[in-house]
């Protein structure tokens, strides 16, 4: 795939091309809003001394909820500190990080998002030195606990965070529902397909407020690539091809194991518990579970779906008529079963378009994402741009009146440079290139985890719908589970829209 790259002379901005002025621009595509993001944070050289000033949005006078977080691993300390519940050893790390490297901002950021008015009252792991960890960064009202089941018996708690294996989300989810808790949810919704459709109707029948995990529905410049497609930018739309590249043992899944971790310390049997087939205490498959599809769901739920959720939050594509993927495990040969090298082809035809994915876990090459009309695409990836096509019908005349010139994008949002220095791993890079770990908001770097949950809470407490409520859940679910299942059974698989079932 070719890539144009973007000007980034003017990072943070959304820029339009010299040879066409405001005026032409909007007369060509309408009213699209240019939106500047300026300064960043600023901190000490020696940052000794890290500045910090208090978010506007932070309310002082928010009912306080109630939340307990299931699963504490990796993923679910990153949703505690984007409820600004952060362990006091990251906290000194990040504090150590920062004075050595004067352009490390994360406890800035970290300082500086919103705070959500929540209380950490309990969490729970089958791993307890997880547990200890938990009720660490909550504070010692926090309680612990190996089975969720008694967290969900508390009264006090209103919610419910769940960032477990996917083998264990539906069972979690329908639980969390019948003891009259809201939901936050880790993608991908659930394991199976038949999974997804029984959690669908337990939540829809339901009054309680619901959110899948997928925080770059608060990404800046997928919420303005939405507005430019809705606008008529692009034209009529036939392909858009989604990617992933990753190249390093950690964003493969080959997470560390802890020292002293055990089936001593680890309730093998309940993090079993879900499954026909029984396996023995296993480290590995216990800390690197999305390597096996008897937890996980693979590059389909795991990584493609970042990338769909983004583009059918842009383009409202819905579940696909049908799809067809292949793929292998190519270079990763340590017992796994799910592939390292994986793609699939999503055929929309009632919408006459068709959706690509391909992804590796041996190379790092940035690809990004794009959406290709007949006038313009939009490429997304670390900045998000518009390219006029240089056969446009839409845009002829001014193509060859010189007002729009196809070798520059027409549109440029670039986030700060400043900021991503500090963003030194691989995998790091990718989530923010896809605007999973920051936007900016007024000039200033945001957790879009931060934001999305803040969503969730301020459901709960005034009403309305999430943007990633359980109507977008079930369709990105079934849209994975379909390239899941063409690749495991080798064969292209079709969704039954009136018996909801994949044939």
């Amino acid at each position: 795939m070719k890539h144009r790259k973007p000007d980034n002379n003017h990072p943070g901005k959304i820029n339009i091309s010299g040879n066409m002025n405001r005026r032409s621009f909007i007369a060509g595509i309408g009213a699209a809003s240019v939106i500047t993001s300026s300064s960043v944070i600023h901190a000490g050289e020696n940052n000794s001394d890290i500045k910090i000033y208090k978010s506007k949005n932070t309310s002082t006078n928010k009912e306080i909820l109630n939340v307990g977080i299931i699963g504490f691993g990796f993923r679910g300390e990153q949703l505690g500190r984007a409820l600004k519940l952060a362990h006091p050893d990251w906290i000194k790390t990040q504090e150590d990080e920062a004075r050595k490297n004067s352009k490390n901002k994360i406890l800035v950021d970290y300082y500086n998002q919103d705070d959500l008015g929540i209380k950490l009252s309990g969490v729970s792991d089958v791993y307890t030195e997880r547990v200890n960890r938990g009720q660490q960064a909550g504070g010692e009202n926090t309680r612990g606990y190996i089975d969720y089941q008694e967290m969900l018996d508390d009264r006090s708690i209103d919610a419910v965070i769940i960032a477990t294996p996917d083998h264990w989300h539906a069972q979690m989810i329908k639980d969390a529902v019948k003891a009259g808790k809201h939901i936050y949810v880790e993608k991908c919704l659930t394991r199976t397909e038949d999974q997804a459709k029984e959690v669908r109707d337990v939540v829809k029948n339901s009054n309680l407020v619901f959110q899948l995990g997928h925080q770059g529905r608060q990404s800046f410049s997928n919420q303005k690539a939405k507005e430019l497609v809705a606008q008529g930018t692009l034209g009529k739309i036939t392909l858009v091809e989604t990617t992933t590249n990753r190249n390093n043992p950690f964003a493969a899944w080959v997470w560390d194991i802890p020292e002293g971790a055990s089936n001593k310390n680890i309730n093998w049997e309940l993090f079993e518990k879900p499954l026909k087939n029984k396996h023995p205490f296993s480290l590995e498959r216990f800390f690197r579970w999305r390597c096996w599809y008897d937890y996980g769901t693979g590059m389909a739920g795991d990584l493609f779906t970042h990338d769909f959720d983004a583009v059918n939050h842009i383009l409202d594509l819905g579940i696909p008529h049908s799809a067809i993927a292949s793929g292998g495990i190519y270079f990763y040969k340590d017992g796994r079963d799910v592939p390292d090298v994986f793609q699939s082809n999503f055929e929309y035809s009632d919408k006459e378009l068709t959706l690509i994915y391909s992804g590796t876990l041996a190379n790092g090459t940035p690809r990004g994402t794009l959406i290709m009309g007949h006038d313009a695409t939009i490429e997304l990836g670390q900045s998000m741009a518009v390219w006029a096509e240089s056969q446009s019908t839409k845009y002829r005349s001014r193509i060859e009146a010189g007002i729009i010139d196809p070798n520059s994008p027409i549109v440029n949002y670039s986030p700060s440079q400043q900021n991503l220095d500090a963003i030194t791993s691989a995998t790091s890079k990718y989530f923010a290139d896809r605007g999973l770990m920051y936007t900016y908001q007024e000039g200033r770097r945001v957790d879009t985890t931060n934001l999305h949950l803040g969503e969730w809470l301020n459901c709960i407490r005034n009403g309305g719908a999430t943007s990633c409520n359980i109507d977008q859940a079930f369709q990105e679910a079934i849209t994975a589970h379909m390239a899941t299942r063409s690749y495991v059974e080798n064969r292209k698989v079709y969704w039954d829209t009136v018996k909801e079932k994949i044939i």
